[in-house]
C-alpha cells in the first residue's frame, strides 16, 4: 500500500510482544522501513531468532529486551533499561497480551488477562511517557480487538474473582485498551504524542495456545478456517505507527487501517477516568 512505502529511518520504536504473531510482523515491518526497533518479551531464543530473520531481510538496527510483561517489576526493570540505552522514544507499540481460559493469578496477585492485557500497557506508558514526550512527535499505538465491543467492566469486580468466564476476561481488557487510549489522549493534547488503538483483525498466531478444552479448540479450528496472517493482522499497527497520512490524529480506533467507531461505553469519559484511577492505584503511576 503507498501509505507504507516512506523511510522511518532515525525513528527509536519500542514494541512489547515482540516475539509472536502481530508483534513480530510489526518488529520485522517497521525495521524493514529504517527505524531502530527494540522489542520485548519473554523468550531469548524466540527473540534471537526475530533479530536473526529481521537481519536476512536487511534489517540490522533490532535489539530484544526480555520482560515478563505480566509482572509489575520486570516492567519497571525493562523501562529501565530502555531508559539507558534508547536515547529518543519516537514510537511505542503496546502489542502483548494473552487470553487464559481458567482464572490466573500473575506473581504481583493480579488477574493475569487484567494484568498483562492492560495494567501493562498502563505502566510502561507511564514509566515511558516523559523520554517519548521530549523526543519530539510521537506515536503511541495500542492493540486491542474488535471483542471490546462486548466488553463491561465490573468496577467491584474487575479481576473476577467471583465469577471467571475467559473469554469476558479477555473483552473487558480490550475495551480498557480503549477507554485507556480515549483519556491518555485527553492528557496529551497539545504534547505533540497522539495515542490511537486498533483491531488488527482475527488472526492466525499462537494467541490462546497456552489453554486447553473447549475454548482452546475452537481457537485452534477458527484460526484454521478464518485467520488472516500475522503480516496482515499487523498493517494497522504499522500504519498508525508509521504512516504519515495519521499524523496529528489522536484517540481514535482503527480496524483495517481506517478509523472506525467503537462501542458506545468506550466513549463514557466518567467511567474512563475511574479505570484510570483504579489503574493508578494498581500500578503506583499515573
Amino acid at each position: 500500500m503507498a501509505h507504507f512505502d516512506h523511510s522511518l529511518s532515525g525513528l527509536e520504536a519500542i514494541i512489547t510482544g515482540g516475539t509472536d504473531g502481530i508483534g513480530r510482523e510489526t518488529v520485522k515491518a517497521l525495521a524493514l522501513k529504517g527505524a531502530s526497533v527494540t522489542f520485548l518479551g519473554r523468550d531469548k531464543a524466540k527473540g534471537d531468532a526475530v533479530i536473526n530473520a529481521c537481519r536476512a531481510a536487511g534489517a540490522h538496527s533490532v535489539r530484544f529486551f526480555p520482560c515478563d510483561l505480566s509482572r509489575q517489576g520486570s516492567i519497571h526493570s525493562v523501562a529501565d533499561t530502555i531508559l539507558k540505552f534508547v536515547p529518543k522514544i519516537d514510537i511505542l507499540v503496546n502489542n502483548a497480551g494473552g487470553y487464559f481460559a481458567s482464572r490466573r493469578v500473575s506473581g504481583d496477585g493480579i488477574e493475569m488477562t487484567f494484568g498483562l492485557n492492560h495494567l501493562a500497557y498502563f505502566l510502561l506508558t507511564h514509566l515511558l511517557l516523559e523520554r517519548i514526550k521530549a523526543s519530539g512527535p510521537g506515536r503511541i499505538v495500542n492493540v486491542s480487538s474488535r471483542l471490546h465491543m462486548q466488553g463491561a467492566l465490573d468496577f467491584d469486580d474487575l479481576e473476577m474473582k467471583q465469577r471467571y468466564n475467559g473469554l469476558k476476561a479477555y473483552n473487558n481488557s480490550k475495551l480498557a485498551n480503549v477507554m485507556f487510549t480515549y483519556a491518555l489522549a485527553r492528557r496529551l493534547k497539545g504534547s505533540g504524542v497522539t495515542v490511537n488503538c486498533l483491531h488488527p483483525g482475527f488472526v492466525a498466531s499462537s494467541f490462546g495456545h497456552n489453554n486447553f478444552g473447549f475454548m482452546g479448540t475452537a481457537l485452534w479450528l477458527a484460526q484454521k478456517i478464518a485467520a488472516i496472517s500475522p503480516e496482515k493482522g499487523a498493517r494497522t499497527s504499522v500504519y498508525l505507527a508509521s504512516s504519515p497520512d495519521v499524523a496529528g490524529v489522536t484517540g481514535k480506533y482503527f480496524s483495517d487501517s481506517k478509523e472506525m467507531a467503537s462501542s458506545p461505553v468506550s466513549y463514557d469519559e466518567t467511567l474512563q477516568e475511574r479505570l484510570w484511577s483504579v489503574s493508578a492505584d494498581m500500578t503506583g503511576v499515573g
